[in-house]
């Protein structure tokens, strides 16, 4: 065990530290297992992540040879792939859960994205993940779209941990918080082995607003970059805590009920101007995760800040999203927008890498 780092001390203030990548090389050559060490408490993974490390390098060509070679298709090879990742990172961060009590140790894996306005293939996608990964430390992914809201509600129901991906809007968060309490008023017994964090994405909003407030132009406006993002999330909180408070709640604590945890996401700095921990040093708190590519965890090792400041100045917050709002800035069409490219920019990354696969299963076939 190595000494205590910066992401030991965000866990002293209630925040969970978790990595945002997945790829076979670590968890083969131990980095993974190094991470948890430094402090990492979690994973997620999505489309993307898994395209990029399937497509580079040679860590998955003996398996996909071997599914090829038993008849096995692309796009059943591909989640071959994917379950053998997940389920050697579940086994890695198993520890963690379980010296948590079930906070953390969870390891994310994402639906298929073609099934986002899909309800029903959404649910019975989750469900089949959920059976044939039956650990207890898994979450499955769901986007957080008007047509998930339905498939999660399900899956809570049903006793199922689920990570709701790609909110964008303080409305839509709603939505995801009653489907959580909803779902456990309908599980039946005990609900402590029910787990959920809700994906609210950060640094993508930042570049959707401040790309309006450069075209309004004026000098009000420019002020306003680089605001939106953190002050969404900021007043998210607030929410979080009102919502998971009052007698709704505490019947479901006297159940066993945990909070379902809002999770920053997207918070690697796209903007070089801003500080490259921007978005993990101003939404530190108590019942918070956030994920993070290693570039941003090892900048955040390196000079990042461990104190309190989610909830700093709530008002503060909430009058920079009315300031965007008076300047011109619809935050409701920024989700739109943003929940668009979403979706499309996954379900791109499974497509681009479905294509890969095929051509390494024409070649092996050539051979």
């Amino acid at each position: 065990m190595i000494d205590s780092t910066r992401l030991h001390e965000l866990h002293d203030l209630g925040q969970s530290p978790w990595l945002d990548n997945l790829r076979r090389g670590w968890l083969r050559g131990g980095e993974l297992a190094e991470w948890v060490d430094r402090g990492i408490r979690g994973l997620t993974s999505n489309p993307s992540i898994f395209q990029k490390a399937i497509s580079s390098g040679s860590d998955y060509d003996e398996q996909f040879g071997d599914l090829m070679g038993a008849g096995t298709s692309v796009t059943d090879a591909y989640w071959d792939l994917v379950t053998t990742d997940i389920e050697g990172a579940l086994s890695l961060l198993r520890p963690v859960y379980d010296a948590s009590e079930g906070l953390d140790g969870y390891v994310s894996v994402e639906v298929a994205p073609d099934l986002a306005r899909d309800p029903s293939g959404t649910e019975a996608a989750a469900r089949r993940l959920h059976e044939v990964i039956a650990e207890p430390n898994l979450y499955v992914k769901i986007p957080g779209t008007a047509e998930g809201i339905a498939p999660i509600r399900t899956m809570i129901g049903e006793g199922r941990s689920i990570n709701v991906t790609l909110i964008f809007s303080l409305d839509r968060y709603a939505e995801v918080m009653e489907a959580y309490l909803a779902g456990l008023e309908q599980a039946e017994g005990d609900l402590s082995g029910i787990s959920s964090v809700a994906s609210f994405f950060i640094s993508r909003v930042d570049t959707e607003i401040d790309r309006r407030l450069e075209e309004i132009g004026t000098a009000g406006a420019l002020a306003l970059r680089g605001t939106g993002a953190v002050a969404q999330a900021q007043v998210a909180y607030q929410r979080f805590r009102s919502t998971f408070s009052g007698s709704r709640w505490e019947a479901l604590v006297a159940r066993g009920a945990r909070v379902q945890r809002p999770l920053w996401a997207s918070t690697s700095t796209k903007n070089p101007a801003y500080p490259d921990t921007r978005y993990v040093d101003l939404l530190i708190g108590p019942d918070t995760v956030n994920t993070m590519p290693e570039e941003t965890l090892d900048a955040f090792l390196d000079h990042g800040t461990t104190m309190r400041t989610v909830d700093v100045d709530p008002a503060d917050a909430q009058a920079r999203l009315d300031a965007l709002g008076d300047i011109g800035v619809d935050l409701d069409d920024v989700a739109t927008v943003l929940e668009e490219q979403g979706v499309a920019a996954f379900a791109k990354s499974f497509d681009e890498l479905i294509g890969v696969l095929g051509t390494k299963a024409a070649e092996l076939g050539a051979g």
